[in-house]
């Protein structure tokens, strides 16, 4: 069973939990409906999600393989056939397409914006496995705007709208997380002296000021989101505050990354790293506190 899982990259699917954006900004976790819409938009494009990460081992098998940790992959490794992996895609492929069609009986909604998003995701990642990874900052624009997919699908399947501001700072983290990863392969082909197409258009130093710069960024775009008058009122004026914790995990994660020189994928970062950890669940314990107990 592991090796399957391996194979769907159950740990990445911590990335889609920002489909369930919209739903805690807005003040509605508590609504059932609502959150059970945003279950089933976590499970469909986790389901996508593996979907892409299938092709993209079996494209790359012979370039994992020699790869120092890529290598364990369960199609790298041939622990999981060619054979046995597309039969799981397939199956995959099609599990999706009924679950849309069943959430959408479910709920007696057309949901067409929602599947629209979940077809283009898929769409563009394929571009991005079979030509667009090769092409430098496209690369890391289409991985951006993937996270970008996740918050929209979220806001069309609950009809929840999103702030321009929402769009653009998930977007800027997203594009942290990129350049993150970038550097940390700049870091590791240095080391044991094998590069990839992928990193072509790339070194070190202009990792360090593309990852500075996205990091300003998004800290600019977190401070407007927070003083923007629709947050300000629907939230509280104190939502302010909860800066002082996205400054600091942005902060952690630029340390782990420069100074300690940590070359895994900045999802590994967040999972290792007690500071940020901690810091996740003050802020969004600061904002359920702000979104739930406003007076």
């Amino acid at each position: 069973m592991k090796k399957y899982l391996k194979l769907l990259r159950v740990e990445q699917w911590v990335k889609n939990l920002f489909v369930f954006v919209p739903l805690f900004f807005s003040g509605n976790i508590t609504n059932v409906d609502l959150l059970v819409k945003s279950i089933f938009a976590f499970v469909i494009f986790s389901l996508a999600a593996s979907v892409v990460y299938i092709l993209n081992d079996y494209n790359d098998i012979e370039a994992d393989r020699k790869h120092p940790e890529k290598r364990r992959r369960p199609l790298a490794s041939g622990a999981i056939s060619k054979a046995k992996a597309i039969g799981i895609l397939i199956g995959l492929v099609i599990t999706d397409i009924v679950l849309v069609f069943f959430t959408q009986l479910y709920f007696h909604e057309l949901l067409w914006k929602f599947a629209i998003i979940i077809g283009f995701y898929v769409v563009m990642n394929l571009a991005y496995t079979f030509r667009l990874k090769h092409v430098p900052i496209i690369d890391i624009f289409i991985i951006a705007i993937g996270f970008v997919l996740r918050v929209l699908a979220g806001g069309y399947i609950t009809g929840i709208s999103i702030s321009q501001w929402a769009i653009l700072l998930t977007f800027v983290l997203a594009l942290v997380l990129a350049i993150g990863k970038r550097r940390g392969e700049l870091i590791n082909a240095q080391v044991s002296g094998k590069t990839r197409k992928a990193l072509d258009g790339y070194n070190v130093q202009f990792a360090d000021i593309a990852l500075s710069i996205s990091i300003t960024l998004a800290i600019v775009c977190y401070l407007m989101f927070t003083l923007s008058p629709e947050v300000q009122e629907r939230f509280h004026e104190r939502v302010f505050y909860t800066v002082i914790f996205v400054v600091f995990a942005l902060l952690r994660y630029l340390q782990q990354t420069l100074v300690y020189n940590r070359t895994e994928s900045p999802t590994k970062i967040v999972y290792r790293d007690r500071y940020i950890q901690v810091t996740l669940l003050l802020w969004v314990a600061a904002f359920l506190i702000q979104i739930y107990f406003k007076k």
